[in-house]
């Protein structure tokens, strides 16, 4: 698991490797990850977009930018947490993703970053 506290926020990533699939005519490599958003400030707070960047070993990158996340704009009082769990289809056994989401603070009505360490994808059988 990695972790990192922004801003009071307190963002935790648990990855796991899905299986591979054939998708246009090519195989992927399927990696679930698991994100938990804990408030961990004195002010209530609303997530409200994400950006991500996916990057494979073979240097392909993908950025990612929407609402909210999984059709969702979880609002958090003090202490609270919401998890969600999403997935990404990679070229190669390996891979990472990172990011940062857009956030709004209903005390201060001030919008701010909070950002998502880099998280790693690895199939099991290309460790050594």
């Amino acid at each position: 698991m990695v972790t990192q506290i922004t801003k009071g926020i307190k963002i935790s990533v648990l990855t796991s490797f899905e299986g591979t699939y054939f998708k246009n005519y090519r195989i992927h490599f399927a990696f679930s990850y698991q994100i938990t958003i804990e408030n961990q400030s004195k002010d209530s707070v609303q997530l409200n977009s994400r950006h991500w960047e996916i990057l494979d070993a073979l240097n392909n990158k993908e950025l990612v930018d929407g609402e909210g996340v999984v059709g969702k704009k979880p609002v958090l009082k003090p202490g609270e947490k919401h998890t969600y769990t999403s997935g990404c289809l990679l070229s190669s056994p390996i891979g990472a993703m990172k990011g940062y989401f857009n956030m709004i603070n209903f005390t201060t009505t001030k919008s701010f970053k909070v950002f998502i360490p880099t998280f790693k994808f690895s199939a099991p059988f290309a460790l050594n």
